[in-house]
């Protein structure tokens, strides 16, 4: 089936895309201020291209726990910390664990526009530093009592629950897929299939880190199974099968074809289709289902027509239940492990997931890459990428 490309004609493109090693909570990234780690991964981005600074228009960065260093704008006080031109403005947005994700969904709008013809994409969380939910912490609580008469909204770990439950997904089910992505992901690095996307990171000390910390080579389904539940004794949600608390920032460098062309760049991937779908508020992670056949029937493909998914891994139960409910092969599906083994850094996350669909779809030279996450407040964003005809 042929894809549809934007109406006006602009293709938007991928040219660049780096990431940060992911951070484990309290390890080596800590001392790094937010804008600062951002700061990196834009000067790699652009540096990775080979343009000059002036060259990007706007910068859209995502970031979920907007309070303390991650507040005012921290995509703006990453560009300017970056030593950057001031004339390039930036804006930092929030779609929860999707931002980064909806960062470059808002970019490759605004060049399919026609408004501007190159941006940077990207996100940064700094778990470590700026807890989640520290933003909710003043001046009164964002769940008003109307919304709650309405609603009876959950913490994300027990709708993860309501997901398994209402999917049919077992606690072993959900171990063992847990294991699985812990597996993948230290084969992954231990073949260096990560290393190109990873920009290394150096310490005070001098230390290098390149890799993602939060991998455990030596877990086991009998050690997963041993954990007790995190939120509720009768639940099957554990550390061993919910995403990791990480440090992490990443970024795309989008650019419309014609632009990469007169730069004499050669674009990596093309941005076919993207959605956003809102769903059940209670459910709120179960997004990525309805978001993954809206964003198919935008790009006019089948879910057979795509090479490699990756699915956010915010907790097993949301790619376990994704899975049933589409069909998709999970052999195709977070192939180098997930945010359960590599950590899930919220607002960083979207573009860590696509710097790395979009490598490794490269190093197995296949065409097509859909990339879908859940958000809390009960959101699905989804993109699909591809890399047919970048030379036509």
């Amino acid at each position: 089936m042929s894809d549809r490309s934007p109406a006006n004609g602009r293709d938007v493109m991928i040219v660049e895309a780096v990431r940060t090693p992911v951070g484990r909570r309290n390890g080596k990234l800590k001392s790094f201020h937010p804008a600062v780690l951002g700061a990196l991964v834009l000067k790699e981005v652009v540096r990775r291209a080979g343009i000059e600074s002036s060259e990007v228009e706007d910068v859209i960065f995502g970031c979920v726990t907007q309070v303390g260093e991650q507040a005012y704008n921290v995509g703006r006080t990453a560009w300017l910390t970056a030593g950057f031109p001031i004339e390039t403005p930036a804006t930092t947005v929030d779609r929860q664990c999707g931002s980064s994700q909806q960062a470059v969904h808002f970019a490759a709008a605004l060049i399919q526009s026609g408004v501007i013809d190159t941006a940077i994409a990207g996100g940064v969380e700094v778990m470590t530093r700026v807890p989640m939910g520290s933003n909710a912490e003043h001046h009164g609580h964002p769940w008003p009592a109307e919304l709650l008469e309405i609603y009876d909204l959950v913490p994300q770990g027990v709708s993860a629950e309501l997901i398994a439950r209402k999917y049919g997904v077992s606690r072993r089910q959900m171990d063992e897929f847990g294991v699985r992505s812990h597996q993948l992901a230290a084969a992954a690095t231990d073949n260096g299939w990560l290393k190109s996307q990873i920009l290394p990171i150096y310490l005070d000390d001098g230390e290098e880190v390149s890799q993602d910390e939060g991998i455990r080579r030596g877990t086991s389904h009998e050690a997963v199974a041993a954990l007790k539940p995190a939120f509720d004794p009768t639940h099957g949600i554990t550390a061993g099968n919910s995403s990791q608390i990480s440090d992490a920032s990443a970024a795309l460098l989008l650019m419309s074809r014609a632009r990469a062309q007169a730069l004499g760049l050669r674009p990596r991937a093309r941005i076919v289709a993207q959605t956003v779908v809102g769903v059940d508020p209670v459910l709120m992670l179960e997004g990525p289902i309805p978001a993954t056949g809206q964003v198919l029937a935008k790009a006019g493909l089948e879910l057979d027509d795509i090479d490699l998914f990756e699915i956010n891994e915010a907790f097993a139960s949301v790619v376990l239940a994704w899975q049933k409910e589409t069909g998709a092969d999970l052999e195709k599906t977070n192939v180098n492990g997930g945010a359960i083994a590599i950590g899930h850094p919220l607002g960083a996350s979207g573009a860590r997931l696509m710097t790395q669909l979009l490598h490794e779809m490269e190093r197995r030279d296949v065409g097509r890459g859909l990339q879908a996450m859940c958000c809390g407040g009960g959101i699905g964003v989804a993109t699909i990428i591809d890399r047919l005809g970048l030379d036509s």
